[in-house]
């Protein structure tokens, strides 16, 4: 069972920042190809550099359907977005849900590798953040990651409270619905309230 959650939540965190990569590449007004680009490198992207540092072997090279689930993710969203009249607000929820998905898996799949619980969460954060950070540098956007917003910051408390709960405690199910919720709500209410850290001059 929790084999397939994991992965079902791995494929829906690949199609939503897929999405979230192609608003980006609408609100630039890119082409086709742009929307391709942007949306791959943001739904794989995390992921690769996690497998790479992880010394695994990187998991869409061997695993197309990643691939396919960007294209179409793309496509879909390029023929989609002009009905939409506010894409940042669409960009930052479907970013937050990709967050909270990706961040559970770094952490399973770094876990698995019998990595130690830290390196476990900072996997979750890596895999949650650096498929963003890819996508905002192509864009010539802002990267939210080293920004003032409660981004990252959701990703590391998600994290923790997934390896708490599948590392220590043994309960990998509750653990995979707190650490996604956690991260979710965190992010959400972030966005929704606008919440920020603190940062250098400011309070």
């Amino acid at each position: 069972m929790i084999g397939e959650m994991l992965q079902g939540l791995d494929y829906f965190g690949t199609a939503v920042f897929a999405v979230s990569g192609a608003l980006v590449a609408s609100r630039r007004h890119m082409d086709l190809m742009g929307f391709l680009i942007l949306a791959t490198v943001t739904g794989i992207g995390g992921g690769t550099l996690r497998d790479l540092l992880l010394g695994r072997p990187v998991f869409w090279l061997t695993q197309w359907e990643y691939l396919l689930i960007t294209a179409v993710m793309a496509i879909a969203t390029f023929y989609a977005t002009r009905p939409f009249q506010q894409r940042s607000n669409w960009l930052l929820w479907a970013d937050a849900v990709g967050l909270a998905a990706f961040c559970v898996i770094g952490a399973q799949i770094a876990l698995s590798m019998d990595a130690s619980p830290m390196i476990a969460v900072m996997m979750g954060i890596m895999t949650a953040t650096f498929g963003g950070l890819i996508r905002d540098v192509l864009a010539g956007e802002p990267p939210l990651l080293l920004h003032r917003e409660i981004y990252a910051s959701a990703a590391l408390v998600g994290g923790i409270v997934y390896v708490l709960f599948a590392h220590w405690l043994d309960w990998p199910v509750a653990a995979v619905i707190l650490g996604f919720t956690l991260t979710l709500v965190v992010r959400g209410l972030g966005i929704r309230y606008h919440w920020h850290l603190p940062s250098a001059g400011r309070g």
